[in-house]
């Protein structure tokens, strides 16, 4: 059955290897489960509820994935719409949450339009790269902001806008959380962000700054006080063009270049260098994120961490499988999750901003004139 659902063998894959593929994915963008809660209850919807929808747009994703593209992909609320989500719509313009999510609806409704007329790729190639290169390192720069704010490793200062923050305790456990982070990232090991969140947090239970959680495993959270809240008529306003389009484009970017990044890893590309089934694959992301936000969450996209999973040899839906299995078992530890400290989350914001904001050397600064080809 796995054979005939997968094909397995066209693709020179085993099932050991798209398990491993699957397991390795997971591993590496888990801290996802952790950090999105933290970033999107800043707004003052619910975390326990948070915590379960990220686990379940990021299971629904992968199985679309899976089931519909017979991809690899791995797909979660993505770094960066989801802070342009909080602290730009919600804290920064005062936006209800409720209509915050309106507005990542009809972004993804519009997405959807242009993926079905093929618009999508059309404007996708029209866009100069190195607005493509420039918008990714701003969202990184303003992740990683975000994250040493979070930390308390900056303050806000009337006089200098922000300065160093005093060195509390929790701000010390956060600049060793970046170093233990950073280092298990620059080794290699796989998850080393999430490696890096789960020994901060211990760091801080010994110190006694975080209370021990009284259970281990538990039912996850309801979604309740936040699923299908999202109120679609309220974002139907002139003022609000900018932050759907904002998404819209965001996510077109972002998106479309991890996809074709995997398709060429996994050699899915015909004669004349196309992408096989990356409209099956533009699809699988639309249809997340309409999902995503009816559910509650920000814009749901594939993430880059998939590369790592491909690189282990996933090169199926089968693996897709595997990490929308793992996000749905990890609905079951949600006492865990629920009592991991910002101090602990804001080195995978920073390390994660730092990673997109090294595009930037793409960009030929010596030359302001874009040459037209």
């Amino acid at each position: 059955m796995l054979e005939r659902m997968f094909k397995l063998t066209e693709r020179k894959t085993s099932v050991k290897q798209e398990v491993i593929g699957g397991v390795t994915t997971f591993m590496t963008m888990s801290y996802i489960i952790f950090v999105n809660p933290s970033i999107m209850s800043d707004t003052g919807m619910d975390k326990g509820a948070l915590i379960t929808i990220t686990c379940l747009s990021a299971a629904i994703g992968s199985l679309l994935a899976a089931f519909w593209a017979n991809a690899p992909l791995g797909l979660a609320p993505g770094m960066g719409l989801n802070a342009f989500f909080t602290y730009t719509l919600v804290i920064g313009k005062g936006i209800p949450w409720e209509t915050a999510l309106g507005v990542v609806f009809i972004s993804g409704l519009f997405f959807l339009v242009m993926s079905i007329g093929g618009i999508r790729e059309r404007i996708a190639q029209a866009i100069p790269v190195e607005l493509k290169i420039a918008s990714t390192a701003g969202i990184g720069l303003f992740i990683a902001f975000i994250g040493l704010k979070s930390m308390g490793l900056i303050v806000a200062n009337p006089a200098t806008f922000v300065s160093l923050g005093k060195f509390t305790p929790t701000v010390v456990l956060g600049v060793i959380g970046i170093m233990i982070s950073a280092l298990l990232e620059l080794r290699k090991i796989k998850g080393g962000m999430l490696i890096g969140m789960i020994m901060t947090t211990v760091l801080g239970m010994i110190m006694g700054i975080v209370e021990l959680p009284t259970q281990i495993m538990s039912m996850p959270p309801s979604i309740a006080p936040i699923a299908f809240k999202l109120d679609i008529v309220g974002a139907f306003k002139f003022a609000l063009i900018g932050p759907i389009f904002s998404f819209m484009f965001v996510d077109l970017f972002d998106s479309l270049g991890t996809l074709i990044a995997c398709a060429k890893e996994m050699g899915m590309e015909d004669e004349d260098g196309n992408i096989l089934s990356l409209g099956r694959m533009i699809h699988t992301d639309v249809a997340s994120t309409i999902i995503g936000s009816l559910l509650g969450s920000s814009t749901v996209t594939t993430l880059s961490e998939t590369t790592a999973g491909i690189a282990a040899g996933a090169r199926t839906g089968l693996a897709s499988v595997v990490i929308g299995g793992l996000f749905l078992l990890s609905l079951l530890f949600t006492p865990i999750v629920g009592i991991v400290p910002a101090y602990a989350t804001a080195p995978a914001l920073i390390i994660v901003g730092i990673y997109m904001f090294k595009n930037l050397k793409e960009l030929n600064l010596h030359d302001f004139k874009r040459k037209k080809d």
